[in-house]
Formats: structure tokens, sequence, C-alpha cells
């Protein structure tokens, strides 16, 4: 089958849109010994990771197609993480441009002895709807319904803006 067939295809299979609600993950992780550093505080290389798959597991649900990581903003580090805690990651889409989608992801880490929970880090992916062979793929759009949802889809725009602006001038200034 031709690429153009493929393509023709792909788009066709372009769904209704999706809530948020549907693309919503949750994933958790218990830091063990191999995850930490000498200190025994988690890898902030691993929590990374951890990340990665929280949002493609977001990305997943809602476009029902594989799905690669095409960028990940800032990312901070606001608490340490030790060996024995939980670390809990929630993801879910906050908006779908074309082939796109920005995810967010938010991770705390509970301590189940002193029954404590705390914010370790947010972070905002990039994901790219893909087929077997690599192709883009169109992405139904979804739909914010709570004004916490609203609110993360605006952002998304602006940060969208923000990271093609920031890309325009890296390639100005390579050339």
């Amino acid at each position: 089958m031709s690429d153009l067939s493929t393509n023709v295809e792909n788009i066709a299979k372009v769904e209704r849109p999706r809530a948020v609600r549907e693309s919503i993950s949750e994933m958790t992780e218990i830091v063990l010994p191999n995850d930490a550093n000498p200190l025994n505080a988690l890898l902030g290389g691993r929590l990374m990771h951890w990340i990665d798959l929280a949002g493609a597991m977001a990305a997943h649900r809602h476009s029902r197609a594989y799905v690669v990581t095409a960028s990940i903003d800032h990312l901070d580090f606001l608490v340490p993480v030790r060996v024995g805690d939980f670390v809990v990651l929630r993801s879910s889409v906050n908006r779908v441009f074309r082939t796109s989608m920005e995810v967010g992801v938010k991770v705390w880490v509970e301590n189940y002895r002193s029954e404590q929970s705390q914010h370790v880090s947010s972070a905002y992916l990039t994901f790219v709807a893909v087929d077997a062979a690599g192709n883009h793929l169109p992405v139904a759009q979804v739909v914010p319904e709570t004004e916490d949802e609203k609110r993360r889809y605006e952002g998304a725009g602006r940060r969208r803006d923000i990271r093609r602006a920031e890309s325009a001038l890296r390639k100005k200034k390579a050339t």
C-alpha cells in the first residue's frame, strides 16, 4: 500500500472528539534501591522515565494509536523521594492539535508509613500519534469539560505558541 493511500485511510479513521476524562491515566511505582542514588533518593532520570511512560499512557488512550515523545517542557524536582516511598503519576491530554497532543503529568510522593503526600513535579509533554511505519496520524479532538480542564486546554495553546517561537529562534541562531 502506498504512503498516500495509508494517509488517506488514516485521515478517514479520525474519530469523534473525546472528553479529557477518557485519557486520564494513573500509575504507581514503589521506589526500590535500584531506583535511587547513594543517598537513597530517587534518581531524577528514573522519575523522568516514569513521567514519559505516564504521559504516553494518556496519549495512547486518547489517540488509540502508537505515540512518540516529541518534547518535554521544563522539569523541577520539588521534594526528595526516598527508597520505600510510593510515586503516583497522574496524566491526561490537555489539548490536541492535528497529529500532536499536549499531555500534563503531575507527580506525587506518598509515604505510607507517615500517611503524607507531597507534590514532587509537574510536566508538559508533547506526543505525536504515528502508525507502524512512523507516519503521523491525525488525532481526535479533546473536549475539556471542567473549569480546570478548560484552563489547561487554553494554557496548552499558549505553551505551544511559546515552544514554536523558541524553536524558530533556535533555528535562526543555528544559521
